[in-house]
């Protein structure tokens, strides 16, 4: 059934493909089956021919995501050389998914936009961006973000306005299994050495701040909403006592306590169920529930009977 959704498919499948070294956490099982589409094509022609009852799993830069230990089912698109073109224009960039986030502050730079500056502090592809509204260094992609290229479940090419993409505080409202494949960030013409002393600033700031050296994944935990605290999600972290918490080879960073680390030997089990004792307690010690900002994909390994 699933080779045969592939049959005229121009990109390349590969059944029981390892995971683990694909991510940043460098953790995790193997995909089914991964599949790694030629371009938005390719893809719209393989979801319109996959049954609707197949799991299908999207992943970018693998930058934000603990792939669990047991893998995952069906198939997994990876997005990379196809979806990696940028076209500057006059007041704006339209880039494919696959593109890292600081490779797009670099070019708006290099043609003298401002305004996306912000994206050389995020870790991870634009795909992955425009999905969970990402964020840092006071803006976000909702700011930015013109369109957004997305092909559906059933194959079907969309593109969705910022309006229609309903953001919020980190997340998006993009259809159920779509997969972004191109947008359009609008800029303002600015002086390049300007812009690029604003990157240099968020950068030294970054490495002053996050271990950006480490096996790490982003943020773990969104801030919580205003209304419930006040204090951002580190904060809370570090007055549960929770700064340098380790379970194995997993820890919670001593440079930011909102960052989980991979010490080298952590399974996918230690960093996630590091987290959910993270969460536990600061919930015992504010009374603040921290919602994962981290996607924890796949199925838990289980032991042979």
């Amino acid at each position: 059934m699933v080779r045969h959704a592939f049959d005229a498919a121009r990109g390349r499948l590969t059944p029981q493909a390892p995971l683990g070294a694909r991510t940043w956490f460098r953790v995790g099982g193997a995909a089914e089956w991964l599949y790694q589409p030629a371009d938005a094509q390719d893809l719209a022609y393989v979801l319109g021919r996959l049954s609707p009852e197949l799991p299908v799993t999207t992943l970018g830069a693998c930058s934000n995501v603990i792939i669990r230990d047991g893998g995952l089912e069906g198939i997994v698109i990876r997005l990379a050389r196809g979806f990696a073109d940028i076209t500057i224009e006059a007041d704006g960039i339209v880039a494919g998914s696959a593109c890292l986030d600081a490779t797009i502050a670099e070019h708006a730079a290099q043609a003298g936009l401002g305004g996306l500056e912000f994206l050389a502090g995020i870790p991870g592809s634009i795909g992955g961006a425009v999905r969970m509204n990402a964020g840092a260094y006071g803006s976000d992609m909702a700011a930015v973000l013109d369109w957004a290229e997305v092909i559906t479940r059933d194959g079907a090419l969309l593109r969705l306005d910022n309006a229609g993409l309903r953001f919020g505080y980190r997340r998006s409202g993009l259809p159920e299994g779509a997969v972004v494949v191109r947008a359009r960030l609008h800029a303002t013409p600015d002086d390049r050495a300007e812009i690029a002393r604003r990157i240099a600033g968020i950068r030294t700031a970054r490495e002053d701040s996050q271990p950006v050296r480490a096996r790490t994944g982003g943020s773990t935990f969104r801030n919580p909403d205003a209304s419930v605290s006040t204090r951002k999600a580190w904060e809370l972290i570090d007055a549960a006592g929770c700064r340098g918490l380790r379970r194995g080879d997993a820890q919670v960073s001593e440079k930011h306590c909102n960052f989980l680390i991979n010490l080298g030997g952590a399974s996918a089990a230690d960093l996630e169920g590091l987290g959910d004792e993270v969460r536990e307690r600061v919930a015992r010690h504010s009374g603040v529930s921290l919602h994962w900002e981290i996607k924890r994909l796949g199925r838990m390994e289980t032991t042979p009977q």
